[in-house]
This record gives structure tokens, sequence and C-alpha cells, in this order.
């Protein structure tokens, strides 16, 4: 897990100088070594075990690596033949890759060297080779040319901007704008779906001129441009399968097996995430069944009486997997102390409170780790959201369209022109994800691809990898692997949801595996009680959040002032949280002014 950047320019005219910035091309980017330094200063955080680059001709790479595997010979760039590599990721097939190369005679030990080996014999289709999660790029240093290949489910995340002069690319935005490659600025299109669906969807970011290189997504630079695009799915296509439950339960076993024993390979102590739910006590059961009985597991708690608390759940879960166990208790006073922080984690943005555990979490497990294992993607691929059932009636049954309404509908908070009003403008980008999504498919298979296709990518797995690589931790996903999605996406709806409960073929196969997690208990759910804390702090949040330029522009002062105190009710405190989280984000992101003591001294600064 590290951090990538560079960038690929055009080629120089005769008459121009090399330095794209001067005279001849005044207005655009500087692309120089003091660009590089600034792309590695905003990086240095996931990679804080170093950092190296290489710029020939007009194309530059930049590493900064956290070191997971290989540890005094993996760094990077990484060159063979007539081409250079950086790469973020793991990649969990890296020894089978090597069997498979046996004319090639590696350099190190790192699970990225493969994949440039791949590239060299097979081109762009080296992708289809490649088990893991990975943002990689690859520079042929003959034709200046520049390969970015993005891993299937999104897990690590890619972004490029299409300059005057070039392209340029990063691990995260805030690297491209920091580095004044791209002016800051607000997409306001992508700022009205942030409020109303809590994420943003589709190629195009919050900031305007830079785009995310989708899931799975391949692309090719040449001349400073991109010229072709191509993309390998996530999930595996052909209708619904007829299969039984018993052959089902050996399948997913073997599935669960490959892909836990793959995710485990390192050369770090490892830990992960337990919550009281489903998905984590399935990692943590097939890990002590591969005999890593000393898991360290963390789990997050509250300090509000009436908030779920997991914890219990979590630790017999833990003692019966023989797992050393950590309850972080997470009180208020450390979410007004921290959220400045956790919220400037977050360049693209997400306003999901569950950043406020996994950011602390990750900040305790940072002190004995440095990669977490953790479920996301459980409840995406076995159908576990209650919406799921909902979306699979009919409407004449009560069926329900997902994301149907946005936080802020009906509350008269936001200024018509952004809350969307009959037009539902907010919803433009979802709503083609669920049509491009339902050929061929069942409805609840259409719902799963669509939270697949944007909800997971935008919002659970850039949680993680951002509240994760601020603390330099890797996060690990053996769900979403491509065996397990293989033997879990196209089985028959009744063996993902019967009797009204979701995910009831992993349930089966925890229930034969570890009887304490209690799959068949009805569901919790994970709550985060940030109402509970803004409502207590209403009073002295209302004037400080209503009075932001960035939350001015979207609504009237005397609106967001009257939320802030009368926060009773849930989608009142969901809203707020909502407007909470983008003051403190415009004025990191877009105003660049960096957090200055707590939520209360920050906004008031």
């Amino acid at each position: 897990m590290c951090g990538i950047a560079g960038f690929a320019l055009a080629y120089a005219p005769a008459h121009a100088t090399s330095q794209a910035g001067s005279s001849a091309n005044a207005g655009a980017p500087t692309f120089d070594s003091a660009c590089l330094t600034a792309l590695v200063r905003a990086l240095a955080h996931r990679g804080p075990d170093g950092a190296g680059h290489t710029m020939v001709g007009r194309v530059a790479l930049v590493h900064t690596r956290l070191a997971i595997i290989d540890l005094d010979g993996g760094d990077q760039p990484i060159f063979a033949g007539p081409a250079a590599l950086v790469a973020n990721g793991e990649i969990y097939n890296d020894l089978e890759l090597r069997r498979g190369l046996p004319d090639v005679r590696f350099a190190s030990g790192s699970d990225c060297e493969p994949p440039l080996h791949l590239w060299l014999r097979d081109g762009q289709r080296y992708v289809k080779a490649l088990r893991g999660m990975y943002a990689i790029a690859i520079h042929e240093r003959g034709t200046h040319n520049l390969t970015l290949s993005r891993d299937p489910f999104g897990i690590k995340p890619l972004y490029v901007a299409e300059l005057e002069g070039g392209v340029a690319f990063a691990s995260e935005p805030q690297a491209l704008l920091a580095a004044g490659l791209v002016k800051r600025g607000l997409r306001t299109e992508a700022r009205d779906e942030l409020l109303q669906l809590q994420f943003t969807t589709g190629r195009e970011t919050i900031f305007p001129g830079i785009r995310r290189v989708l899931p799975g997504e391949t692309l090719r630079i040449a001349n400073g441009r991109v010229i072709d695009r191509s993309r390998i799915p996530a999930l595996p296509e052909g209708p619904t399968e007829e299969i039984g439950e018993t052959a089902a339960l050996a399948r997913l076993d073997r599935a669960l097996e490959e892909s836990v024993s793959l995710h485990q390979r390192a050369d770090v102590p490892t830990g992960m995430f337990l919550s009281g739910g489903i998905d984590s006590a399935v990692v943590l059961s097939m890990m002590a069944r591969l005999g890593n009985d000393r898991v360290q597991a963390f789990t997050a708690a509250f300090d509000v009486p009436e908030a779920a608390d997991e914890s219990v759940q979590a630790a017999r879960v833990a003692q019966a997997a023989g797992a050393r166990h950590e309850v972080l208790r997470i009180d208020e006073s450390m979410v007004w102390r921290h959220l400045p922080e956790i919220v400037a984690a977050i360049d693209d943005p997400v306003a999901d409170y569950a950043i406020i555990p996994t950011w602390l979490l990750a900040r305790r497990a940072a002190r004995d780790v440095k990669v977490i294992l953790s479920g996301e993607g459980g409840d995406e691929l076995f159908a576990g959201y209650g919406r799921y059932r909902s979306a699979m009636r009919p409407w004449w049954r009560g069926g329900r369209q997902m994301r149907r309404h946005g936080t802020f509908d009906g509350l008269g908070v936001l200024r018509p022109d952004v809350a969307g009003g009959r037009r539902r403008d907010w919803r433009s980008g979802i709503a083609a994800t669920e049509l491009s999504g339902a050929t061929g498919r069942s409805r609840l298979a259409a719902a799963q691809a669509s939270d697949i296709a944007e909800w997971l990518p935008h919002d659970l797995l850039l949680k993680l990898d951002r509240c994760l690589m601020a603390h330099g931790v890797e996060g690990r996903t053996p769900l979403l692997d491509p065996a397990v999605a293989a033997a879990s996406f196209r089985l028959p709806d009744g063996l993902k949801v019967r009797g009204g409960m979701g995910k009831w073929l992993l349930r089966r196969w925890l229930e034969t595996q570890m009887p304490a997690a209690q799959p068949f208990a009805p569901k919790q759910g994970f709550t985060v009680p940030v109402g509970a804390w803004i409502a207590a702090q209403g009073d002295r949040l209302a004037p400080l959040v209503s009075a932001q330029a960035g939350v001015a522009e979207i609504a009237a002062p005397d609106r967001v002032a009257a939320l802030f105190r009368n926060a009773a009710g849930r989608r009142e405190q969901h809203a707020a949280w909502t407007l909470l989280f983008y003051a403190l984000w415009h004025r990191t992101h877009i105003q660049a002014r960096l957090p200055s003591g707590d939520v209360f001294e920050t906004l008031a600064t």
C-alpha cells in the first residue's frame, strides 16, 4: 500500500521550451522538480517508509512506500527492460504469477514486480492475470507512453487530470491540488449529489478537471493525452445459476479459504476490524481455521447508552476464534477533538459518519500492525441490506426504488436550486448506473450491481482507504475477491435472501464454522451516535456551521441554525451531520484552510 503520482507531457514543439508553464505556455501548470517534490510531500502519509521517483523525457513517476512485502528490496519505481512501474496496492497471487513466468529473472521479492513483466509480455491485457487491489502506472520509456490501471472493485484509488500540456495522475485529488496542477474549484452538480446521497458517483469528481479512473479501467496515454480506455468487470457475467444449497456452501467454503489465505500474505504484523456482524466474523473464522489463532482484532464502541453496542458480540466471536481483542471506547470529546483531521483526510468527499470510528480505529491499530483485514463488501455481494429486499418486490407489492429520497428532501433547509425539487437532478448519476446494471439480471442482482458500481467504491472503499492510509495502515478486503464474487453473485435469490433475512448462504456457512457468532440472530446494525452528539452541542454548532462560506452558498443561515438547534429526529440529525461534514470539508479542500484545533475552534477561525 502506497501513494503514486506522476505526469505524461505532450511532445514539445521545436520552438517551445521543455518546461510547461514557461512564457510560451502562460497559465499552464508547471511540471518540474518542485512539482515532484510537492507530490511526494502530499502523499507522504500513504507511504511513510520511503519515496522514489523517475523522470525520463517527458514522463515522471512518483512513489511513496508503505513497506508490506519484501521490506528491504521492494522499493519503487521498479524497472525491467524498457519500462518502469509504480504501484499502490497488493497483488495477492504474486507467487503464482512468478511460477507462470519461469524465464523471468526477478530483481526483487516485491508483489508488484510480476505485473511489470506481465505488461511487457501481454500489453494492456496484463491486468486480466492480476488478483488483488491495485492502482498501477507503467511508463514505456522508448515511446514515452503511459499505462494506468485500477482494480475491478475499485479498492485502490486513482485520479487523472487532463491538463494543458499533458496528463497528471495521483492516488488522491489533494495531491494534484497541492502540487498546483489543478486549481481548486467546486462542481456544483457533484456537491448537490454529495449532500443528498452522502457520496458522488461516476467518473467526474467534485473537483473540476479531476476524474476518477473507474474500477477495472486501464488508460493508455500517449503524447500527453488519453488515447484509449478498456475495462474488466468486477462481477461475473451471465444469468442466475441453478445450484443447490449444499453445492453452493461447498463452493463458497473453497472460495473463502483461498481468498483469506491469499489476503494474509504479508511480511509485517496484521490485524482486523471486528464488528458484531456477519462479515468480519466470517473473515476471522476463516483466519482461525487457517491457523492464525492470535489475530489482533479491534472493535469500536460508543459512550452513548442508546447506541448499538457491538463490542459484546465481537468479544464473543474473538474468544471463539482465539483472537486478541481490544475495544476502543469512543466518546464525544474524542469526536469533536479529531473530526477536523478526519474530514481533512477525506479529500474525495464521503459524508458517511462511519469515517469517525474507522479513522480512530486505524489510529489505534497503527501502534501494533501495518495491515488490517475487514469485512467490507459482504453486504453487497451476499445481499445483506434491507433496501435489497424492498428492491426485489415489484412496485405493486410494496417494492421501492433504492435511494429514492435524498437526505434533505422535505426539510426546507437547502436552497431550491440545490435541493433539486421535482427535477431530482442529484439522482441522475445513480439512476444511470441502476439502468445499465439491470439488463439480464434479477431485481435483487441489479440492486447489488448498482451498489457495487457506485456505493462500494465511492463511499465504503474510499472511506476505508483514506482513514487507514492517514495513519500508514493498509486495508484489505478478502470478501471482495474474484473467487468469492464468482461463488456468490449469481446465486439464486433464495440463497441470498430467505425469510426476510439477507446473506442467507453466508449465514449458513458461518453457522457451521462458528456458532458463537449467532449468524441468524436479528441484525443489530452498525450506527454511530453522531445525532446524539450533535443534539447535545446544537446551540454551539448552529452559528458556527451556518456562518461557513460553503454552507451559506447552499442554505439560508437561519434554516441551518434552526436545524442544529432542533435536531431531534433521525432525519434532521442526519442532515445536520451532513452539513457539519460539508462545512469542514469545504474549508479544508476548497478554501485550503487547514484544521486549527477541535471542531469549534476550527469553525470559529
